[in-house]
């Protein structure tokens, strides 16, 4: 409550006692949006600018980096504020996977905000964004009963998950947070469920507090650097005060309906982005661009069924080492196993 107040009393400075309430009115339709992106934002693994990226690049045609913005700014109100909810009601989180991705990401987000993302074109930052997020809804499409069948801690393992949580953070913040404004939320969710096979009770919680935290450093970054593109005050003055509350409240309706139907849902506005980029970028794709493209997904796809599977063979490890646990001594010597395993 503390949080709301405080943003509600800044918010209001902003509008009426700068007088940008007019600026504010003008762009109300990303409010609009961001109603269904910030209840997205608490309730599943993608952030909110996993709408607010679509709905300014390709329904609203602006340049891709004002959707990478936008994102950013976006989600260091909403997804913070889902955040502070979360740890509000002491929910139960991938702790040491969660430490080790900040960690890392703290490193690789600035980096690649300052090196590599004003290097890729402004068709590239769409591409990467709907192959990314196009490769994870398919996903979701044919895995959704698998992944929603976890439960409790899965195979968490506190000092492999701090390097793992580490690796990814870095990578990801400095290749597509850096470039999109999302996706270390999908990633760590993805070694969450599908590496470590863990519930999405605790999966979904830990990406939306990493990519919080991501959003947080992309704006002081940004703030810093002064690489902020211009229309994105406006729009984010229309929907912050949407998101502060949306985003929370995801998180506590999810928590109180299937999780199955929001994740469908999302799923396919997902896979909807990615045709939607294909069409609209077809005549500067061609043929040659369209099939990397395609084969991008793919490759995207073969790692998640990497990830499944190596997830699958540990858990196997890890439940025959704890069944010979609870073996007494005679049962260990009737069922022809060493002494020593």
């Amino acid at each position: 409550m503390v949080w709301l107040a405080a943003f509600y009393a800044v918010w209001a400075f902003l509008v009426f006692g700068l007088d940008n309430w007019q600026m504010t009115k003008e762009h109300w339709p990303m409010a609009l949006a961001m109603a269904l992106g910030s209840y997205a934002a608490g309730s599943t693994p993608m952030g909110g600018g996993t709408v607010g990226f679509p709905v300014l690049v390709l329904l609203f045609d602006t340049p891709a980096s004002l959707g990478r913005d936008f994102s950013f700014a976006v989600q260091a109100i909403g997804m913070v504020s889902a955040s502070f909810f979360l740890l509000a009601r002491r929910q139960p989180l991938a702790g040491n996977m969660l430490k080790g991705a900040m960690l890392g990401s703290l490193l690789g987000t600035p980096l690649g905000i300052q090196l590599i993302a004003p290097l890729v074109p402004e068709l590239w930052i769409k591409l990467v964004f709907a192959v990314v997020w196009g490769s994870f809804g398919i996903l979701h499409l044919y895995r959704l009963r698998e992944i929603t069948a976890h439960s409790g801690s899965g195979g968490l393992q506190p000092r492999r998950d701090f390097r793992i949580g580490f690796a990814l953070g870095a990578v990801a913040g400095a290749t597509a947070v850096s470039v999109t404004g999302v996706g270390i939320d999908m990633v760590i969710y993805a070694a969450l469920v599908l590496l470590c096979r863990v519930d999405l009770k605790i999966a979904i919680p830990t990406s939306v507090v990493i990519m919080a935290f991501n959003s947080v450093v992309g704006v002081v970054v940004k703030s810093v650097g002064g690489g902020w593109h211009p229309e994105v005050y406006g729009n984010w003055l229309a929907a912050a005060p949407v998101v502060i509350l949306g985003a929370p409240l995801g998180v506590f309706i999810v928590a109180l309906i299937d999780r199955k139907l929001t994740l469908l849902i999302v799923a396919l506005l997902c896979v909807g982005q990615l045709v939607w980029t294909f069409h609209a970028e077809r005549a500067a794709l061609g043929s040659l661009g369209l099939l990397a493209s395609l084969s991008a997904v793919a490759l995207c796809l073969l790692v998640f069924e990497w990830l499944r599977k190596l997830g699958s063979r540990l858990a196997g490890a890890s439940a025959s080492r704890t069944a010979e646990q609870h073996q007494s001594p005679d049962e260990v010597l009737d069922g022809g196993l060493p002494l020593a395993s």
